[in-house]
């Protein structure tokens, strides 16, 4: 298999020791990945897993090394969907991990109700295309605005494609914490663990975390914070332990 093509690069996953398929010319992986990643319960042993908007595949490849069951990721763009299947077979998961290149409003024709027991999905955060976002190339702009699938295409599909019983994460901006619950309770998630992000201390959360149950009772446990920089703009502690692994 010819794992690099044009512009692509290899780049290392340390903390998992695992390597990733990149370009410049498509959407890369963000540190919202690894908090995702790193932010959902996911049963160690076995399980089905299934990732929406993966992208190049980063989150199923970050899970990968923390739970032994099978893992989907799901991803629109051809090219993106055709890197992650590239990076699984350079890391020869091949039989853990699969990429499905389809649209997540299809899925639950695919695969059918209740069928899995963690979805985790990093959809797109733009409601509105940005004044700039015709300027941006395709890949971009479909990863970032409400383009294919908004987020309550994102909430339904996860919401028919879980077990009752099964947990649902996702990674978005705080701005959208209220249509996230709202959404959330309409398609019978209910949140349990809320975690915010921030910048550094004194700065306003600029990442949101949430899972939820399905038809879980109401409980809501708010998370203590996670700050990304310290008082000398170096990652903390905690973020280079996800990064990593130290």
């Amino acid at each position: 298999m010819e794992f690099l093509k044009g512009d692509e690069r290899l780049d290392h996953l340390l903390a998992e020791n695992l390597r990733i398929i990149q370009s410049p010319s498509v959407f890369s992986f963000s540190l919202d990945a690894v908090l995702l990643s790193r932010f959902v319960y996911v049963p160690i042993q076995k399980g089905r897993i299934i990732d929406l908007c993966s992208g190049n595949g980063v989150i199923p490849l970050f899970l990968s090394a923390r739970t032994k069951g099978h893992i989907t990721g799901v991803e629109i763009q051809e090219r993106l969907y055709d890197m992650a299947c590239r990076s699984i077979a350079y890391n020869g998961l091949q039989d853990r991990l699969q990429m499905v290149h389809g649209d997540l409003k299809e899925m639950t024709a695919k695969f059918g109700y209740g069928k899995f027991d963690v979805v985790t999905c990093n959809p797109p955060y733009f409601t509105t295309p940005s004044n700039d976002y015709k300027n941006e190339n395709e890949h971009l702009a479909i990863a970032r605005h409400e383009i294919l699938c908004t987020l309550e295409d994102a909430v339904r599909a996860s919401s028919q494609l879980v077990k009752q019983g099964g947990k649902v994460a996702f990674v978005h901006r705080p701005g959208r914490l209220l249509d996230m619950i709202m959404l959330m309770r309409q398609y019978k998630l209910e949140p349990k663990r809320i975690q915010l992000v921030y910048p550094q201390q004194g700065k306003e959360a600029n990442v949101l975390l949430v899972e939820a149950i399905k038809n879980g009772k109401p409980d809501l446990k708010i998370l203590p914070p996670i700050f990304i920089y310290n008082e000398e703009n170096e990652y903390t502690d905690e973020i280079r332990a996800m990064l990593y692994g130290e």
